[in-house]
């Protein structure tokens, strides 16, 4: 994807610029230069947190589970409209569900297609990987392009958080994020968009205190302890 998006690939090994995606033997990277850079950024769902999660995540239990309404015998599709690294897709593909991820980054989705692939050809995550599907686009605009049964029945949302110094901007990957794409802003007209589209409801997650996007009142939420994912109905599933 990187290259068909035109995007500029460094062979592992060159000269590294300030931020720039590397091509090595194994993945896609990105990376940043400078005297003391942080580690690269990638995605990998056969490994790391991705592994963990999949095996000891708490299946359909787990809070992002009870948000998005996964029950016995109910398994929705999902629009991951704020894909990043694809995490939270992965744990729902994990529990069953037909996920779309859209990015509007073309160097995150050009991550995200690498991790895919990977994973796709990995005995222990492929059947996974085929729940998955990457649109690059505008997600705005895109879920004002869905019509009919192409619509899903579940959107999720996770807007970058908000600025805190001493939080978000300590994780390499929020930084990097923020190098590339700025300070979230429009997110309050994505979770417009995104409850006109879906058929039954949408799942923003938030920090536990954080206010709700854009002052719409959800409702209801699901909390955990760092977590909160508020839930706005238009249906119930079925």
């Amino acid at each position: 994807m990187a290259e068909n998006l035109g995007l500029s690939v460094t062979p592992a090994g060159e000269a590294e610029s300030d931020l720039m995606l590397v091509r090595t033997r194994e993945r896609l990277e990105l990376r940043q230069g400078g005297p003391k850079p942080p580690g690269p950024v990638f995605v990998d769902f056969v490994a790391g947190k991705s592994a963990h999660r999949r095996k000891f995540g708490g299946g359909r239990g787990q809070p992002l589970a009870k948000a998005i309404g996964l029950k016995k015998g109910l398994t929705p599709t999902v629009l991951d409209a704020t894909a990043g690294l694809g995490r939270d897709a992965f744990v729902l593909a994990t529990l069953g569900c037909e996920v779309t991820l859209v990015e509007r980054s073309p160097i995150i989705a050009a991550l995200l297609e690498d991790g895919l692939r990977r994973a796709g050809d990995d005995p222990e995550t492929a059947e996974i990987i085929q729940r998955m599907s990457l649109v690059q686009s505008d997600t705005t605009v895109y879920l004002d392009s869905l019509q009919g049964e192409a619509r899903p029945q579940v959107i999720y949302m996770d807007p970058m958080y908000p600025h805190r110094e001493k939080s978000a901007l300590v994780k390499k990957e929020m930084r990097l994020f923020r190098e590339i794409v700025g300070e979230d802003v429009d997110s309050a007209i994505l979770l417009e968009a995104a409850r006109r589209c879906a058929v039954a409801r949408v799942v923003v997650k938030r920090p536990a205190r954080a206010e709700h996007v854009g002052d719409q009142k959800p409702g209801f939420s699901i909390e955990s302890p760092n977590t909160r994912y508020d839930v706005y109905v238009k249906q119930a599933l079925n």
